[in-house]
């Protein structure tokens, strides 16, 4: 079983076919030879409320990257406590 990969124009207007013509996701799944499933994956990224999908998933690549940069800070600072503790010992 392989997996097609569709330029984003035919995903656009295999979605225009749906929310612009009025025709069902099946009706157009079918024609275009693709999965329903695809098709509302698409629909969920190019369709009417996709500013707000967009949005969503922007906010969670933000949450993503600050929960690396979270755990690459704190991996630093106990760095930095161990290497104060040894020269605090050393100075000593």
């Amino acid at each position: 079983m392989s997996s097609k990969r569709y330029p984003e124009e035919f995903k656009v207007e295999a979605v225009r076919q749906v929310t612009d013509r009025g025709r069902s996701v099946a009706q157009v799944a079918e024609g275009l030879g693709v999965t329903t499933h695809s098709l509302y994956v698409w629909l969920k990224k190019y369709g009417p409320q996709a500013k707000e999908y967009q949005a969503k998933t922007e906010d969670q690549a933000e949450i993503r990257r600050l929960q690396k940069e979270l755990k690459r800070v704190t991996e630093e600072r106990d760095i930095l406590k161990k290497a104060a503790a040894y020269f605090a010992k050393v100075s000593e």
